[in-house]
């Protein structure tokens, strides 16, 4: 039925500094992006060209006018192999992330974006 999560949205309050964020600070690449009006566009961005999924990085206050009850606090959760070498890269980046949680199912820490949204990023091996 459903093999692969497509697009994730992020509703951001500014769609530029956003673009910036996961492109020049999490190295992610961009992979589409198309007006929509004078104030607001469509921008996919993703970890790698080949990478299927993509975070889509939509405009909060367009979607508040299009419908006030869809705009949540996302909840993602990334993956990486190596956590020690993406903390401090991120660090070096200028992200703001939390300590390192060291749990029996396995390590990771809480990242966040240009407006405040919390991510997860977690070791997989």
């Amino acid at each position: 039925m459903i093999n692969k999560v497509g697009k994730i949205t992020i509703y951001v309050n500014d769609q530029e500094q956003a673009k910036d964020f996961w492109l020049n600070k999490m190295n992610f690449v961009l992979k589409f992006e198309q007006q929509l009006g004078p104030n607001a566009s469509w921008i996919e961005v993703g970890p790698a060209e080949n990478e299927f999924t993509t975070l889509v990085l939509y405009s909060k206050s367009l979607m508040e006018k299009q419908n006030p009850t869809k705009v949540a606090h996302p909840s993602i959760l990334f993956s990486t192999t190596d956590i020690e070498s993406a903390y401090e890269k991120m660090k070096l980046n200028g992200v703001v992330v939390d300590d390192m949680l060291r749990m029996p199912f396995g390590t990771m820490f809480t990242f966040k974006d240009q407006d405040g949204n919390e991510y997860i990023l977690r070791e997989d091996k």
